[in-house]
């Protein structure tokens, strides 16, 4: 990636995508004598300071000088990194606020919040093998299975930290071993950029520039990436660029006026959140969030960026009782829009990172190309799927069958987007209950239910996402004050949870039927879908071009056994079993011992539209995968090739 003299749009000269290299601190020389150059954006300021410890926190000591677009600047001899600063900057209402640095690199701990002299220069990358590897023209094509962190309440350790907090080398050390273990391809970081308020899980964030100082400094989270990246493991970091929160020493009324935020206010709030919305019409406060994007890709080796509440950016209506109609009456943020649009395809074009969108928007074309309409965005979640999915998980199995319509209903959309299926921290979180603890009956249905879940989500179409702890079927709500419950690795029943994710995700990526299906219908096929009374369903996962490879998946979501269940199958053959949510329990077979398991047999019976029959004891909350007989898979490729 080149950085552009003009900015990182060639068709906007004034967004500069490498404004973080010009305001803020940067240590430098200057006449021979080292220190540190300060800039600052505050137009409408009567005047601003930067106050240090090494000049006595005295503003007369730091006057900066008005330079061209509101800029101030002010060089300071004999300041370097790990020196503690402030902005003062006097209002043009007349108040005086102490202000972070809207660019610094690094932060005081929480509650203390003044920025720290940084430099970038210091870190040797070892990941250069890696990083050359990336192809963001590819990504939809690779498995993608993410696992969703929240690295405070990850794992803790009170001997080291008052809170508990482990530094990002220690967690990069025993993240990667587990991610790796489980083989997971990515993880989602949350609350990375710096925040006051732990409650918030950092989606209210005052440090767009800053890794958070509660597990570390800047170079500490470069190694955390390192790692991941070493052991082939994808890093994706939460991104807010729709709002901020309202804190006296943050971005609100930054030099006296609404500078971040809009003058408009209909349009400055979300008061929902209680928070400021980000001003996407002010050329400045675009190139503050593009250099932001550009910053953890550049600097940090961000893999993607996951874009929180684009819902909020793209609807003017979202979260207010009144809000300002845009130019043609509609409540669509024509504005907001734009500047999603702009950055896509900035990032897609300069970079092999790209952006995820968290979206429940009902708006079409979120992953579509910018340059055919599109907003542009790599993949989006698909919270339709999710909502659905749990709402009939919910109900008692003898209730499902009325809610059948909600479960099927994602494959009549699924390729319209390339999704991601997300069952994320928002579903585990005050009363909303954990995974476990959303289904109905005893221990034993709840387990069984939620491995039939997991398995569903692993074969539908679209990328994966689980949040921490549910893979071991963590029976608490997430609280970010508590680690996760990690004796339950060891417990008989949820081991057994935590085995049948880990098979499921070697299937997954063993298969490119289940992971290179993106906008493409042709992977996926119902075998049935309308087998309400029964409360399951079937269906075949294949590449395009023919069933080499291709798996039939059934999945029966209640806890009856149907002893001779006969799924219908186009082709005739041998049936190779690969996975069972019953695998891990005994005598239920191992990863290890899917050789021994007999194939099952096809039989002729005109059965769900197609000619054969595949029989199969189905026990209670069971699904099953098998794969295609290749022989037959083969000779229908070459018919299929002297057809074309």
């Amino acid at each position: 990636m080149k950085e552009e003299k003009k900015g990182g749009f060639e068709f906007n000269e004034k967004i500069d995508c490498f404004a973080y290299k010009k305001l803020g601190a940067h240590i430098t020389t200057h006449n021979g004598v080292k220190g540190t150059k300060f800039a600052v954006w505050a137009p409408h300021a009567k005047s601003v300071s930067v106050i240090t410890g090494k000049t006595g926190w005295n503003e007369a000591n730091g006057r900066m000088e008005l330079g061209r677009k509101g800029v101030w600047k002010l060089f300071v001899p004999d300041i370097g990194e790990g020196d503690v600063y402030r902005f003062v900057v006097n209002g043009a209402d007349g108040e005086k606020r102490f202000k972070s640095d809207p660019y610094a690199f690094y932060t005081e701990r929480r509650p203390a919040n003044a920025s720290i002299v940084y430099s970038l220069k210091n870190y040797k990358w070892r990941d250069t093998e890696y990083m050359a590897k990336l192809d963001g023209k590819r990504v939809p094509e690779k498995p993608m299975a993410i696992y969703e962190v929240h690295l405070g309440s990850w794992k803790k350790d009170y001997s080291k930290d008052p809170d508990g907090f482990l530094n990002y080398r220690r967690l990069a050390e025993e993240l990667s071993q587990y991610v790796t273990f489980m083989g997971y391809t990515h993880v989602e970081l949350i609350g990375i950029c710096e925040y006051p308020f732990d409650g918030s899980w950092g989606y209210q964030v005052t440090g767009f520039f800053s890794p958070t100082s509660r597990y570390g400094s800047p170079d500490d989270f470069r190694y955390f990436v390192d790692i991941m990246h070493l052991n082939g493991i994808g890093v994706i970091l939460d991104w807010v660029p729709a709002h901020f929160p309202k804190d006296e020493f943050g971005l609100a009324r930054f030099d006296g006026t609404p500078l971040y935020e809009s003058l408009d206010p209909l349009k400055a709030e979300y008061p929902e959140w209680g928070t400021y919305a980000f001003d996407h019409e002010k050329v400045q406060v675009q190139s503050f969030l593009a250099s932001s994007a550009f910053y953890w890709i550049k600097e940090f080796h961000i893999d993607a960026l996951r874009v929180d509440a684009v819902a909020a950016m793209l609807y003017s209506s979202f979260s207010r009782a009144r809000w300002r109609p845009n130019k043609y009456g509609g409540h669509e943020n024509l504005e907001s829009t734009e500047f999603l649009r702009q950055l896509n395809y900035a990032i897609r074009k300069n970079t092999d990172a790209y952006m995820i969108a968290e979206d429940s928007s009902i708006i079409p074309g979120i992953t579509a190309d910018v340059t055919e309409g599109g907003i542009g965005f790599m993949f989006k979640w698909n919270m339709g799927w999710m909502n659905d999915t749990l709402e009939y998980m919910k109900k008692d199995p003898l209730y499902r069958k009325f809610e059948h319509g909600r479960l099927v209903h994602a494959a009549d959309y699924a390729f319209f987007e390339r999704y991601i299926l997300v069952l994320s921290h928002d579903e585990v979180v005050h009363l909303k209950h954990s995974m476990l603890e959303k289904f109905p009956g005893g221990i034993e249905d709840k387990m069984g239910s939620l491995k039939a879940l997991y398995a569903f989500q692993f074969t539908f179409p679209g990328k994966k996402l689980l949040f921490m702890g549910q893979d071991i079927a963590e029976d608490r709500e997430w609280d970010e004050n508590r680690e996760i419950n990690w004796s339950f690795a060891s417990d008989f029943g949820h081991r057994d949870i935590m085995q049948c994710v880990r098979n499921l995700l070697g299937i997954y990526s063993r298969y490119s039927c289940l992971y290179s299906d993106t906008k493409d219908p042709a992977t996926f096929e119902w075998v049935s879908r309308n087998d309400a009374e029964r409360n399951i369903i079937s269906y075949i996962r294949r590449n395009p071009w023919n069933y080499e490879k291709a798996l039939l998946v059934i999945c029966n979501f209640s806890p009856v056994a149907y002893g001779n269940y006969l799924c219908g199958v186009p082709e005739e053959g041998l049936y190779k079993r690969i996975f069972s949510t019953y695998d891990s329990l005994p005598g239920g077979g191992s990863p290890g011992e899917i050789g021994d398991i007999p194939p099952v047999v096809s039989i002729e019976r005109d059965i769900d539209s197609h000619p054969y029959a595949l029989p199969y004891g189905l026990r209670p909350f069971e699904a099953v995968v098998f794969e295609f007989p290749q022989e037959h898979a083969k000779k229908k490729s070459k018919k299929q090739q002297e057809k074309d």
